[in-house]
């Protein structure tokens, strides 16, 4: 390769001429050698250009977020088992723990992630995959897709399922056909889940608290994750009465209890005391499956004196109407609502259809179009994408156009009703004196909304930061009219104790300092507490199905999480009936999709390993030649060290 000739000036120029023309060379000769000179040199620039341009393919290594064991010991416990197979095959692993905080604004908000490790709060239908991994929802917060999967085939599959006719799962409904193009919709989608792999679904816990029975009766009634776990109780003595005593070991409710943060809301017991929807789902606590939100039982499940146990899901329950009076489809795709008449906010503003109607736009932006771009509300996103409409017909009186299925559409009938007068203060842009904050962070999205203004059976007293939160009760909340059959609050109070640990919260149930404990207990404590249960007769175990499970999430919009050959062998790693016995200690079922049991394909059931990524080993032991094969034939190599190798 020869160097370029330095640039000549004019002066040079005309010396060179001349000398070429005193030697016999032609003018064209000179021009034909210099092009050749350039050609020459140019070729040389695009070689130099194509060998440094390129990108290095360099060793894999990762970082895993999770939460520590304070927060939650079987994340951290996944992470590492996660970690380990990983690292046995190449792979350079650091392991990242945060708090719940700091883990929900990374993985949620930022997108600042390798993996993580955690649990998704799951939903009662399939329908929660729309928002979860459409590629429409990629860039925004919260639980819309936080792996930002971009795949056209799967958006096609979540696209016919929204609107794909029919009811609930198992054929329960009134068209058979019509259930049949749903359930073959959903199947449709969940089969091409699995195969992507976007996040590795590992287990469905089952939930377990502590209960004291001396002190209120029908804990049995109403599923202990949602609002009817606390109401309806039977107080057995004044000071049940008068007070009803939880221990939570989550602080994040005496610190924020806005229902849209991203950050700050992970399972919505607080809000559903706080806030009122237009409708429920009626679950039982120890049997019906699971849902987003659960209602009154009748009781006579099958159980133990003593403990609650979960009896086989049946189908989705219908919704149940709660703020709504009523409602009715006058067409396909018009929802005609009528709420009760005389409800009001805790602080005495009337409820009208004007606060519904605001709600249902202010969650699809919370900029209520004043900006240039759209921020909608991290939770609730979902379900409001199914409205593309509401029209107030009169203070008590709505109309709902819908751009999907009817059992999608009234989905959307689940979200808390929030004040216009309170909420629609802020729709700004949200400011901090010498920080730059995102675009779209509005008010409404970081505030700690404290005091809450809503209107459920509950409203706020006061709290202390990581000590309590109490409520008090919400003496013209509609459940407390005559003729009205559902559920309502029955103690004057209700006091949150924050304790960060199971087994603290534990023994101050069993000492009479607390009535129940209102976040699930970690599963290392369970087999303790069924011992106790049985010498400490005024206490009892409530045993309920879960909708949430265990996973482990990707980040699609870098290599080599993009790859879902990569991720696909990444879930062959982990053994999932290993991790629910030694990180479960068996309170889990192992899991290949995320739905709840009465929407799983025969196709994926679970047979004793995952139908679509099988483990590749056996009872725990990962075959690592086998892994590192399966990592090369997915389009991978090795160095000469061992360690498994990508282009970043």
């Amino acid at each position: 390769m020869s160097d370029p000739a330095p640039s000549a000036s004019p002066e040079h120029h005309t010396h060179a001429s001349d000398d070429a023309a005193r030697s016999g060379l032609s003018r064209r000769s000179m021009l034909a050698a210099t092009a050749g000179l350039t050609v020459s040199t140019s070729g040389c620039i695009r070689e130099v250009r194509s060998i440094v341009n390129r990108d290095e393919v360099e060793p894999l290594s990762l970082t895993i977020s999770t939460v520590p064991a304070d927060g939650d010991r079987e994340s951290i416990q996944l992470a590492r088992a996660v970690g380990s197979a990983l690292e046995s095959v190449g792979v350079d692993i650091a392991i990242d723990m945060l708090s719940h905080e700091e883990f929900r604004r990374a993985i949620l908000v930022n997108h600042d992630f390798d993996l993580y490790v955690g649990p998704h709060p799951g939903d009662t239908t399939p329908d929660f995959l729309y928002e979860l991994l459409h590629s429409r929802f990629a860039e925004e917060a919260g639980w819309q897709n936080p792996f930002g999967l971009t795949n056209l085939a799967l958006d096609d599959r979540l696209d016919a399922q929204r609107v794909a006719a029919g009811g609930t799962g198992n054929g329960d409904g009134d068209d058979t056909n019509e259930n049949t193009d749903r359930e073959d919709a959903i199947t449709a989608t969940l089969e091409s889940v699995a195969r992507e792999q976007p996040f590795i679904p590992i287990c469905r816990p089952t939930e377990i608290r502590l209960a004291r029975s001396d002190r209120f009766e029908g804990w049995g009634d109403g599923h202990p994750a949602t609002r009817f776990g606390y109401l309806g109780l039977e107080p057995q003595s004044e000071d049940a009465a008068a007070e009803l005593r939880t221990v939570n070991t989550d602080a994040r409710p005496s610190q924020n209890l806005n229902p849209l943060s991203a950050e700050y809301r992970e399972r919505n017991i607080v809000v559903g005391l706080l806030y009122d929807p237009l409708a429920v789902t009626q679950w039982p606590a120890n049997g019906g499956g699971a849902g987003a939100e659960v209602g009154v039982g009748d009781g006579d499940e099958e159980s133990d004196a003593d403990t609650d146990t979960p009896a086989e899901p049946d189908a989705t329950p219908d919704l149940t109407p709660w703020l709504a009076a009523d409602w009715e489809w006058t067409d396909d795709e018009t929802l005609s609502v009528t709420l009760r008449d005389d409800c009001a906010f805790h602080d005495g503003t009337s409820l009208t259809a004007e606060d519904v109607a605001f709600t249902y736009e202010f969650l699809a932006d919370t900029t209520r179009g004043s900006r240039r771009f759209s921020a909608p509300a991290p939770h609730y996103r979902g379900h409001v994408a199914a409205i593309d409409d509401v029209t107030e017909v009169n203070e008590t009186e709505l109309e709902f156009t819908v751009a999907t299925s009817q059992p999608v559409a009234e989905r959307a009938l689940a979200v808390p009703i929030l004040p216009k007068h309170i909420w629609d203060e802020r729709t700004d842009q949200a400011s901090l004196r010498g920080v730059t904050v995102a675009e779209g962070t509005t008010e409404a999205l970081v505030t700690d909304n404290v005091p809450p203004i809503g209107s459920g059976p509950y409203q706020f007293e006061d709290r202390t930061d990581r000590e309590h939160v109490t409520l008090a009760r919400f003496d013209e909340h509609f459940t407390r009219r005559d003729g009205v059959d559902l559920p309502k609050p029955t103690s004057e109070r209700l006091r949150i104790q924050i304790d960060p640990r199971s087994t603290s919260a534990i023994e101050l149930v069993e000492s009479d300092s607390a009535d129940v404990t209102l976040s699930t207990l970690e599963s290392y404590v369970v087999d303790d507490v069924f011992e106790d249960d049985e010498e400490i007769p005024e206490t009892t175990v409530l045993e309920s199905p879960s909708w949430s499970f265990y996973h482990v999430g990707f980040n699609a919009r870098k290599a080599p999480f993009s790859n879902p050959r990569f991720r696909r062998v990444v879930a062959q790693l982990l053994d999932k009936e290993h991790l629910v016995e030694e990180v479960f200690h068996g309170y889990a079922e192992p899991i290949a999709t995320p739905v709840v049991e009465e929407w799983v394909p025969d196709s994926l059931a679970w047979n004793g390993t995952d139908p679509e990524t099988p483990f590749l080993g056996t009872d725990g032991d990962l075959d690592v030649a086998a892994a590192r094969d399966a990592f090369e034939e997915a389009g991978l190599r090795y160095d000469d060290d061992g360690n498994l190798r990508v282009r970043h």
